[in-house]
């Protein structure tokens, strides 16, 4: 007959470790279900911060929230015997903290409780642009040359960026691309943080964010309404049928900037000639500015934009001159 041995002692449970991260993009007390469930059952909650600004809406829930900042080995002999730490953390996380208790289970010596990252909060698309619009707000107060700076003062960097944007998207450099966007919209906040100050007409940047989406909604009926369109044509006809009741237009050069260059000015109206089925011969003069004329406007009936063939060919060109020159070889 066998002996029983007797059964082993089971370990005690090590409890669990919940870091409990959130978004400042995210109006405080707007938690996940789970991390409300989470923060109910929990034996303990710390927060190393007494100004979070999570703290006023769990505690007007019920929470009790230690203001604390444990070591990870006070941590860890917090959630003997199975208990639940949470440990709301602060805008630049728990590093010190997550370093230690790494270290402690490096060592092997120390039975470690299970360790949980909870987002209670995420960030939707977009919302870094709140931060952007802070930042903004802070550099207008305190930079000595930005809070000086009005709309026609910055005007021609609006043109050198849009220019830089260009740039990198017939380079085809997707870093150059994103910073360039970057610095484009830069334009429009820093426009918008200015205008925020005008004593009788001010706007703000949610005013221009709210009116192109007014605007965008208004000119797509077949995506917010009732219209239909299967074709990109049809939905050209919808904006520009849209568009000029909204502008009350009597002619279709309104709204055409003369200050743009020639080739584009060219092909721009060339463009409102054609979408509105205008037979308008091309003025017969001589000089280098009608050939000009005519040369944009069948690039605009061919599909091609002459602005940017003529650049192509200029970096063409640039590249034999400085094969010429003997630079880079």
């Amino acid at each position: 007959m066998n002996a029983i041995s007797p059964a082993a002692p089971s370990a005690a449970p090590t409890g669990r470790i919940v870091l409990l991260t959130t978004s400042h993009r995210v109006a405080p007390g707007l938690l996940s279900w789970p991390a409300w469930q989470t923060l109910h059952a929990a034996d303990k909650v710390l927060c190393a911060d007494g100004a979070h600004p999570q703290l006023p809406y769990l505690r007007e829930a019920g929470i009790p929230v230690e203001e604390a900042s444990p070591a990870a080995e006070d941590l860890v002999d917090a959630c003997a015997g199975g208990r639940t730490v949470v440990v709301v953390a602060t805008g630049e996380g728990e590093p010190a903290l997550t370093d230690g208790l790494a270290r402690l289970a490096g060592t092997g010596r120390v039975p470690m409780p299970e360790l949980e990252l909870l987002p209670a909060s995420y960030d939707l698309p977009g919302a870094r642009l709140l931060d952007l619009v802070q930042v903004m707000d802070r550099i207008r107060a305190e930079c000595p040359w930005s809070s000086q700076q009005t709309h026609k003062g910055l005007a021609k960097y609006g043109i050198e960026e849009a220019y830089e944007l260009v740039e990198a998207i017939e380079e085809g450099d997707r870093d150059e691309l994103c910073e360039e966007l970057g610095d484009v919209l830069l334009q429009v906040v820093f426009h918008a943080r200015i205008a925020e100050e005008h004593p009788e007409e001010p706007f703000s940047v949610d005013d221009v964010a709210g009116g192109i989406v007014a605007k965008l909604i208004h000119r797509h009926p077949h995506v917010f309404g009732d219209e239909t369109a299967t074709t990109p044509e049809e939905v050209k006809a919808h904006w520009l049928r849209t568009k000029a009741v909204e502008k009350r237009r009597t002619s279709v050069t309104e709204g055409v900037p003369l200050g743009q260059p020639g080739l584009a000015l060219a092909a721009k109206l060339a463009s409102r000639v054609r979408t509105a089925g205008l037979d308008v011969p091309l003025p017969r003069a001589d000089g280098i500015g009608y050939e000009l004329l005519a040369l944009a406007v069948r690039a605009e009936a061919e599909g091609a934009d002459p602005e940017a063939a003529l650049r192509a060919a200029a970096r063409t060109y640039r590249d034999a001159i400085r094969a010429a020159e003997g630079v880079g070889e």
